[in-house]
């Protein structure tokens, strides 16, 4: 063999270990939650229903979130599901709340902008909102830019924020009428 042919067949080679990684990095970052993060022990056996959630794996569906389709969302915890049917999560990830909650209870998703500015001026896309709280619309939202700091600390918001790749994944999930499971 030439040493130009065995530079070609080394190159070929790292090319196809660095897909091969590639994919498989793709792989694990879709893993539903249940199985991207093992139990401490390594065994899928030691989550079970007798141990609260947080010790099992923080980001579980919690069981008292109701039933069939639809978006949870922990005020405690900051983080939201969206939950397929036969109680499949499709995607769980953390948000970070406006500075008004809603209450606990069960709400339908009454509206969505593709894009607009939110309650603390900054740009946000993929709106989904359920709620309102004295006038002040209460739903899901990602920031189109970073924004350091609130304008003004104090000022009254209701988005509640999630990356873009999450915001789009609720654009997808949560459609006019979605229920949406606000718990403790």
């Amino acid at each position: 063999m030439t040493s130009s042919s065995a530079g070609f067949v080394a190159g070929l080679t790292a090319a196809a270990l660095a897909g091969v990684g590639f994919l498989g990095h793709q792989a694990s970052a879709n893993l539903p939650a249940d199985l991207a993060t093992p139990p401490a022990n390594g065994s899928p056996a030691a989550a079970t229903s007798e141990s609260p959630r947080a010790e099992r794996n923080p980001e579980a569906l919690p069981a008292a979130s109701g039933a069939g389709e639809r978006v949870v969302y922990t005020l405690s915890g900051d983080r939201v599901w969206l939950v397929g049917r036969g109680e499949k999560v499709r995607r769980t990830f953390a948000v970070a709340p406006g500075s008004v909650d809603p209450a606990p209870g069960s709400y339908a998703v009454t509206s969505r902008s593709s894009s607009v500015t939110g309650t603390d001026g900054a740009p946000v896309e993929h709106v989904v909102r359920f709620t309102t709280v004295d006038g002040l619309p209460i739903g899901f939202s990602a920031a189109v830019k970073h924004v350091a700091a609130p304008v003004d600390p104090s000022a009254r918001t209701g988005g509640i924020r999630e990356s873009r790749a999450d915001g789009a994944a609720m654009w997808q999930f949560a459609t006019i009428g979605a229920k949406v499971v606000v718990i403790r």
